[in-house]
């Protein structure tokens, strides 16, 4: 199982360990709002873990926790997945950080690191992320990440916006991300 890093977060494969920390997120319903509509219980955030770490034994990839380097304290977490659980479908990014770390760059931070996982490790060739129509702040990450709107289509049991890119759009853009900047 891989850890990856960037310059303010460590993102760790799901553990048991991180159970009430994922819970702690998971309850809150602003979190959920756009996700499953509702908070977690403690036995859905367990039973998320279980699922996680099957996925991460078969697929060698799924979801991690984001620690945040500074405080070494769990504030969200974000994947890489098949669309849907299904292996038949594109790859899919996700994310979810907690209300207090909201608009502070953190989940397009993880983002990109876990999109470079996505084309430069396990070789994807398009990369998919959907949202529910109203959340503009995850929308917003995606176009940053450089993934395109593709249109709405049923997922999770709901209509959701779905945005996508492929391996040469994440080439062009992480050049641009690499360039040095002009002073």
């Amino acid at each position: 199982m891989t850890i990856l890093t960037t310059p303010r977060l460590r993102l760790e494969p799901f553990s048991d360990l991180h159970l009430a920390a994922l819970h702690a997120v998971n309850r809150d319903p602003a979190v959920m709002r756009y996700i499953t509509g509702k908070p977690d219980t403690p036995e859905d955030t367990q039973a998320a873990i279980a699922r996680v770490k099957k996925r991460w034994a078969e697929w060698g990839f799924s979801w991690w926790s984001f620690f945040e380097q500074d405080s070494d304290e769990i504030i969200g977490s974000g994947c890489i997945q098949y669309l849907g659980g299904d292996t038949a479908n594109p790859l899919e990014i996700g994310w979810r950080l907690r209300q207090d770390k909201w608009g502070q760059g953190l989940a397009s931070e993880a983002a990109r690191r876990m999109a470079q996982f996505a084309f430069e490790t396990i070789g994807g060739e398009r990369l998919c992320a959907v949202c529910h129509p109203d959340n503009h702040s995850s929308a917003r990450v995606m176009q940053r990440l450089g993934m395109q709107y593709q249109g709405i289509e049923r997922w999770y049991d709901m209509d959701t916006a779905v945005y996508a890119m492929t391996r040469d759009d994440w080439q062009r853009v992480s050049v641009e991300w690499n360039k040095p900047s002009a002073t």
